[in-house]
Protein backbone atom coordinates (compact mmCIF):
# COMPACT_ATOMS: atom_id res chain seq x y z
CA UNK A 1 0.00 0.00 0.00
CA UNK A 2 1.29 3.71 -1.00
CA UNK A 3 0.99 5.87 2.31
CA UNK A 4 0.56 9.60 1.85
CA UNK A 5 0.42 11.86 4.59
CA UNK A 6 0.80 15.55 2.87
CA UNK A 7 -1.89 16.14 -0.28
CA UNK A 8 1.34 18.16 -1.88
CA UNK A 9 2.97 14.89 -1.92
CA UNK A 10 0.53 13.72 -4.47
CA UNK A 11 1.64 14.81 -8.03
CA UNK A 12 -0.99 13.49 -10.41
CA UNK A 13 -4.32 12.25 -9.97
CA UNK A 14 -4.25 8.50 -9.48
CA UNK A 15 -5.91 5.69 -12.30
CA UNK A 16 -9.16 5.31 -12.10
CA UNK A 17 -9.07 6.11 -8.77
CA UNK A 18 -12.06 4.58 -6.48
CA UNK A 19 -12.35 6.25 -3.46
CA UNK A 20 -13.59 6.32 0.40
CA UNK A 21 -13.75 9.04 2.86
CA UNK A 22 -13.95 8.75 6.29
CA UNK A 23 -12.97 8.85 9.92
CA UNK A 24 -12.24 5.06 10.14
CA UNK A 25 -11.76 4.80 13.69
CA UNK A 26 -11.50 1.13 14.86
CA UNK A 27 -11.75 -0.32 10.91
CA UNK A 28 -14.83 -2.13 11.89
CA UNK A 29 -16.56 -4.56 9.34
CA UNK A 30 -18.60 -1.46 8.03
CA UNK A 31 -15.40 0.38 7.16
CA UNK A 32 -14.40 -3.36 5.99
CA UNK A 33 -17.30 -3.23 3.74
CA UNK A 34 -16.53 -0.02 2.19
CA UNK A 35 -13.02 -0.86 1.60
CA UNK A 36 -13.93 -3.99 -0.20
CA UNK A 37 -16.11 -2.33 -2.13
CA UNK A 38 -14.16 -0.05 -3.34
CA UNK A 39 -11.06 -2.15 -4.11
CA UNK A 40 -13.99 -4.39 -6.30
CA UNK A 41 -14.86 -1.46 -8.35
CA UNK A 42 -10.94 -0.74 -8.62
CA UNK A 43 -10.26 -4.35 -9.79
CA UNK A 44 -13.20 -4.23 -11.92
CA UNK A 45 -12.32 -0.75 -14.01
CA UNK A 46 -8.39 -1.77 -13.78
CA UNK A 47 -7.72 1.35 -11.32
CA UNK A 48 -6.53 2.45 -7.89
CA UNK A 49 -8.36 1.32 -4.51
CA UNK A 50 -8.35 4.75 -2.34
CA UNK A 51 -8.82 5.68 1.20
CA UNK A 52 -8.54 9.14 2.77
CA UNK A 53 -8.77 9.63 5.76
CA UNK A 54 -7.62 12.50 8.75
CA UNK A 55 -5.44 12.58 11.07
CA UNK A 56 -5.90 13.35 14.21
CA UNK A 57 -9.89 12.72 13.97
CA UNK A 58 -11.54 15.41 13.78
CA UNK A 59 -13.23 15.54 16.57
CA UNK A 60 -9.95 15.38 19.04
CA UNK A 61 -9.22 19.03 17.09
CA UNK A 62 -12.90 20.47 17.00
CA UNK A 63 -14.16 19.01 20.79
CA UNK A 64 -11.16 18.39 22.49
CA UNK A 65 -11.28 15.56 25.73
CA UNK A 66 -14.81 14.95 23.03
CA UNK A 67 -13.55 11.35 22.07
CA UNK A 68 -11.93 8.38 22.78
CA UNK A 69 -10.62 6.52 20.38
CA UNK A 70 -10.71 2.86 19.54
CA UNK A 71 -7.43 2.35 17.43
CA UNK A 72 -4.24 4.56 17.23
CA UNK A 73 -3.57 6.16 13.73
CA UNK A 74 -0.82 3.31 13.05
CA UNK A 75 -3.02 0.67 14.02
CA UNK A 76 -5.36 2.39 11.69
CA UNK A 77 -3.07 2.01 8.85
CA UNK A 78 -1.77 -1.46 9.55
CA UNK A 79 -5.39 -2.57 9.42
CA UNK A 80 -6.72 -0.69 5.96
CA UNK A 81 -3.27 -1.83 4.49
CA UNK A 82 -4.68 -5.30 5.31
CA UNK A 83 -7.93 -4.60 3.35
CA UNK A 84 -6.51 -4.32 0.43
CA UNK A 85 -6.22 -0.84 -0.75
CA UNK A 86 -3.93 0.31 -3.11
CA UNK A 87 -3.22 3.83 -1.77
CA UNK A 88 -4.29 5.81 1.60
CA UNK A 89 -4.18 9.25 2.15
CA UNK A 90 -3.67 10.98 5.88
CA UNK A 91 -4.76 14.01 5.69
CA UNK A 92 -3.74 16.26 8.69
CA UNK A 93 -6.42 17.82 10.19
CA UNK A 94 -6.35 21.34 12.39
CA UNK A 95 -8.29 24.29 12.45
CA UNK A 96 -7.66 25.97 9.29
CA UNK A 97 -8.28 22.54 7.74
CA UNK A 98 -11.73 22.35 9.01
CA UNK A 99 -12.64 25.83 7.72
CA UNK A 100 -12.73 24.06 3.86
CA UNK A 101 -16.31 24.02 2.66
CA UNK A 102 -17.55 20.94 1.22
CA UNK A 103 -18.01 22.51 -2.43
CA UNK A 104 -13.43 23.14 -1.79
CA UNK A 105 -13.15 19.18 -0.43
CA UNK A 106 -14.80 17.95 -3.53
CA UNK A 107 -13.29 20.30 -6.36
CA UNK A 108 -10.04 21.01 -5.03
CA UNK A 109 -9.15 17.80 -3.14
CA UNK A 110 -11.13 14.79 -4.64
CA UNK A 111 -11.03 15.45 -8.03
CA UNK A 112 -8.34 18.24 -8.74
CA UNK A 113 -5.80 15.89 -6.54
CA UNK A 114 -6.64 12.40 -6.40
CA UNK A 115 -8.59 11.93 -9.26
CA UNK A 116 -11.73 10.45 -7.54
CA UNK A 117 -13.97 8.49 -10.86
CA UNK A 118 -15.74 6.74 -8.38
CA UNK A 119 -17.22 7.44 -4.81
CA UNK A 120 -17.72 4.52 -1.91
CA UNK A 121 -19.29 6.16 1.32
CA UNK A 122 -21.04 4.83 4.53
CA UNK A 123 -24.96 5.60 4.46
CA UNK A 124 -24.35 8.27 7.24
CA UNK A 125 -21.40 9.99 5.99
CA UNK A 126 -21.10 14.15 5.89
CA UNK A 127 -17.81 16.24 6.17
CA UNK A 128 -16.87 19.95 5.14
CA UNK A 129 -17.86 23.07 7.17
CA UNK A 130 -20.71 22.59 8.70
CA UNK A 131 -21.13 18.89 7.30
CA UNK A 132 -22.58 20.48 4.42
CA UNK A 133 -20.86 17.72 2.32
CA UNK A 134 -24.14 15.04 2.73
CA UNK A 135 -24.72 12.28 0.69
CA UNK A 136 -27.41 14.39 -1.45
CA UNK A 137 -24.18 17.16 -1.73
CA UNK A 138 -22.04 14.42 -2.78
CA UNK A 139 -24.46 12.90 -5.50
CA UNK A 140 -25.52 16.34 -7.13
CA UNK A 141 -21.37 17.16 -6.98
CA UNK A 142 -20.88 13.20 -8.73
CA UNK A 143 -23.10 14.30 -11.60
CA UNK A 144 -21.63 17.37 -12.08
CA UNK A 145 -18.30 15.89 -12.52
CA UNK A 146 -19.33 12.37 -13.61
CA UNK A 147 -18.46 10.06 -10.99
CA UNK A 148 -20.84 8.21 -8.78
CA UNK A 149 -21.58 7.44 -5.52
CA UNK A 150 -22.00 4.54 -4.43
CA UNK A 151 -23.76 4.01 -0.52
CA UNK A 152 -23.06 1.53 1.58
CA UNK A 153 -26.24 0.44 3.74
CA UNK A 154 -26.14 0.42 7.80
CA UNK A 155 -24.59 -3.36 9.15
CA UNK A 156 -26.14 -4.85 11.98
CA UNK A 157 -24.39 -8.20 14.03
CA UNK A 158 -26.15 -9.43 16.67
CA UNK A 159 -29.08 -6.38 17.01
CA UNK A 160 -26.41 -3.82 17.43
CA UNK A 161 -25.30 -1.47 14.51
CA UNK A 162 -21.98 -1.72 13.91
CA UNK A 163 -20.35 1.52 14.55
CA UNK A 164 -17.46 3.58 16.30
CA UNK A 165 -19.79 4.55 18.88
CA UNK A 166 -21.35 1.47 19.66
CA UNK A 167 -17.64 -0.57 20.17
CA UNK A 168 -16.43 2.73 22.12
CA UNK A 169 -19.59 2.04 24.83
CA UNK A 170 -18.92 -2.03 24.25
CA UNK A 171 -15.39 -1.44 25.18
CA UNK A 172 -16.11 0.70 28.50
CA UNK A 173 -18.47 -1.87 29.44
CA UNK A 174 -16.38 -4.61 29.33
CA UNK A 175 -18.31 -6.61 27.12
CA UNK A 176 -15.10 -8.05 24.40
CA UNK A 177 -17.12 -10.47 22.96
CA UNK A 178 -19.92 -8.36 21.46
CA UNK A 179 -16.58 -6.10 20.28
CA UNK A 180 -15.17 -8.61 18.80
CA UNK A 181 -18.39 -8.90 16.86
CA UNK A 182 -18.53 -5.53 15.32
CA UNK A 183 -15.00 -5.34 14.77
CA UNK A 184 -14.43 -8.86 13.15
CA UNK A 185 -11.44 -9.28 15.40
CA UNK A 186 -10.19 -8.98 19.12
CA UNK A 187 -9.88 -5.31 20.91
CA UNK A 188 -6.38 -4.25 21.43
CA UNK A 189 -3.99 -2.48 23.41
CA UNK A 190 -0.17 -2.05 22.81
CA UNK A 191 2.40 0.05 23.75
CA UNK A 192 5.84 -0.88 25.53
CA UNK A 193 6.72 -2.48 28.36
CA UNK A 194 7.15 -0.53 31.79
CA UNK A 195 9.64 -0.95 34.34
CA UNK A 196 7.50 -1.18 37.37
CA UNK A 197 7.31 -2.10 40.70
CA UNK A 198 8.29 -5.14 39.71
CA UNK A 199 5.91 -6.56 42.81
CA UNK A 200 4.33 -9.48 40.55
CA UNK A 201 7.16 -11.77 40.63
CA UNK A 202 8.60 -10.86 43.92
CA UNK A 203 6.29 -10.67 45.95
CA UNK A 204 2.68 -12.24 44.93
CA UNK A 205 4.93 -15.18 42.78
CA UNK A 206 3.25 -14.19 38.83
CA UNK A 207 5.90 -11.27 36.87
CA UNK A 208 3.79 -8.95 34.70
CA UNK A 209 4.24 -7.01 32.11
CA UNK A 210 3.35 -3.80 32.39
CA UNK A 211 1.55 -0.73 30.06
CA UNK A 212 0.74 2.46 30.97
CA UNK A 213 -3.06 3.55 30.07
CA UNK A 214 -3.91 7.28 29.16
CA UNK A 215 -6.98 8.41 31.02
CA UNK A 216 -7.44 10.18 27.82
CA UNK A 217 -7.66 7.20 25.95
CA UNK A 218 -10.09 4.79 25.76
CA UNK A 219 -9.96 2.63 28.57
CA UNK A 220 -11.68 -0.97 28.93
CA UNK A 221 -13.62 -1.62 31.83
CA UNK A 222 -11.47 -2.16 34.80
CA UNK A 223 -11.00 -5.30 36.08
CA UNK A 224 -9.36 -8.63 34.64
CA UNK A 225 -9.45 -10.39 30.94
CA UNK A 226 -8.38 -13.53 29.23
CA UNK A 227 -5.60 -11.82 26.81
CA UNK A 228 -3.82 -13.22 24.09
CA UNK A 229 -0.12 -11.33 24.15
CA UNK A 230 1.55 -10.59 20.77
CA UNK A 231 5.16 -10.43 20.98
CA UNK A 232 8.07 -10.59 18.67
CA UNK A 233 5.69 -12.31 16.19
CA UNK A 234 4.37 -14.98 18.31
CA UNK A 235 1.04 -15.26 20.49
CA UNK A 236 1.17 -16.34 24.10
CA UNK A 237 -2.34 -16.82 26.69
CA UNK A 238 -2.26 -14.49 29.62
CA UNK A 239 -4.20 -12.30 31.62
CA UNK A 240 -4.81 -9.14 32.58
CA UNK A 241 -5.64 -6.87 35.44
CA UNK A 242 -6.33 -2.96 34.04
CA UNK A 243 -6.36 -0.85 37.04
CA UNK A 244 -4.68 0.54 39.78
CA UNK A 245 -3.65 -2.48 41.75
CA UNK A 246 -5.68 -1.39 45.30
CA UNK A 247 -3.89 -4.10 46.60
CA UNK A 248 -0.70 -2.20 47.07
CA UNK A 249 -2.76 0.98 46.55
CA UNK A 250 -1.57 2.11 43.34
CA UNK A 251 -2.08 5.71 41.52
CA UNK A 252 -1.39 4.59 38.19
CA UNK A 253 -3.74 3.60 35.77
CA UNK A 254 -1.80 0.40 34.00
CA UNK A 255 -2.61 -2.48 32.14
CA UNK A 256 -0.64 -5.77 34.21
CA UNK A 257 -0.38 -8.86 32.24
CA UNK A 258 0.72 -11.85 33.39
CA UNK A 259 2.22 -13.96 30.16
CA UNK A 260 1.76 -17.66 30.43
CA UNK A 261 4.94 -19.77 29.47
CA UNK A 262 7.06 -16.58 29.32
CA UNK A 263 10.12 -15.44 30.70
CA UNK A 264 12.00 -13.06 28.53
CA UNK A 265 13.23 -9.87 29.75
CA UNK A 266 10.86 -7.37 27.50
CA UNK A 267 11.16 -4.27 29.49
CA UNK A 268 11.02 -1.15 26.73
CA UNK A 269 10.09 -3.43 24.27
CA UNK A 270 6.68 -3.20 22.24
CA UNK A 271 3.81 -6.03 23.03
CA UNK A 272 0.06 -6.01 21.91
CA UNK A 273 -2.53 -7.00 23.99
CA UNK A 274 -6.16 -8.95 22.57
CA UNK A 275 -8.84 -8.66 25.14
CA UNK A 276 -11.15 -11.97 24.97
CA UNK A 277 -13.18 -11.60 27.99
CA UNK A 278 -13.54 -9.86 31.30
CA UNK A 279 -13.62 -12.13 34.13
CA UNK A 280 -14.04 -9.86 37.02
CA UNK A 281 -14.19 -6.43 38.96
CA UNK A 282 -10.82 -4.98 40.49
CA UNK A 283 -10.82 -5.65 43.75
CA UNK A 284 -8.92 -4.84 46.84
CA UNK A 285 -7.38 -8.24 48.29
CA UNK A 286 -6.25 -8.38 52.18
CA UNK A 287 -2.65 -8.96 50.80
CA UNK A 288 -0.29 -10.66 48.39
CA UNK A 289 -1.77 -14.72 49.43
CA UNK A 290 -5.15 -13.94 49.04
CA UNK A 291 -4.29 -12.16 45.71
CA UNK A 292 -2.15 -14.74 44.66
CA UNK A 293 -4.66 -17.11 45.21
CA UNK A 294 -7.20 -15.36 42.95
CA UNK A 295 -5.22 -15.04 40.38
CA UNK A 296 -4.53 -18.43 40.29
CA UNK A 297 -8.43 -19.02 39.87
CA UNK A 298 -8.22 -16.25 37.71
CA UNK A 299 -5.25 -18.48 35.47
CA UNK A 300 -7.05 -21.40 35.70
CA UNK A 301 -10.54 -20.28 33.56
CA UNK A 302 -8.11 -18.03 31.30
CA UNK A 303 -6.70 -21.37 29.91
CA UNK A 304 -9.69 -22.74 29.77
CA UNK A 305 -11.69 -19.55 27.33
CA UNK A 306 -7.98 -19.36 25.52
CA UNK A 307 -8.35 -23.40 24.56
CA UNK A 308 -12.00 -22.39 23.07
CA UNK A 309 -10.39 -19.64 21.34
CA UNK A 310 -7.83 -21.83 19.97
CA UNK A 311 -10.44 -24.30 18.28
CA UNK A 312 -12.38 -21.34 16.96
CA UNK A 313 -9.41 -20.15 15.42
CA UNK A 314 -8.57 -23.15 13.74
CA UNK A 315 -11.76 -23.98 12.66
CA UNK A 316 -12.11 -19.96 11.32
CA UNK A 317 -8.41 -19.35 10.67
CA UNK A 318 -8.83 -15.98 11.40
CA UNK A 319 -5.72 -15.55 14.02
CA UNK A 320 -2.79 -17.25 15.31
CA UNK A 321 -3.23 -19.57 17.84
CA UNK A 322 -1.56 -18.47 21.37
CA UNK A 323 1.06 -20.52 22.38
Amino acid sequence: MELFKRLADIKKPFAHACVTIGNFDGVHLGHQLLFSEVVRLAHLHHGTSVAVTFDPHPLKVLRPGGIRLISTTSQKIELIEAAGIDVLVVIPFDLDFAATTAEQFVDDILVGTIGVRELVVGYDYAFGRGRRGNIDFLKERGREYGFPVTVINALYKGGMLVSSTKIRELVAEGRMRDVRRLLGRYYQIRGEVQRGRQRGGRVVGFPTANLKISEEDLCPKRGVYVTQVIYDGKCYGGVSNIGYNPTFGGDRLVAETHIFDFDDDIYGRPIKINLLRHLRGEKKFSGPDELAAQIRRDIEVAHKVLEAARKEQLLCCEERPHR
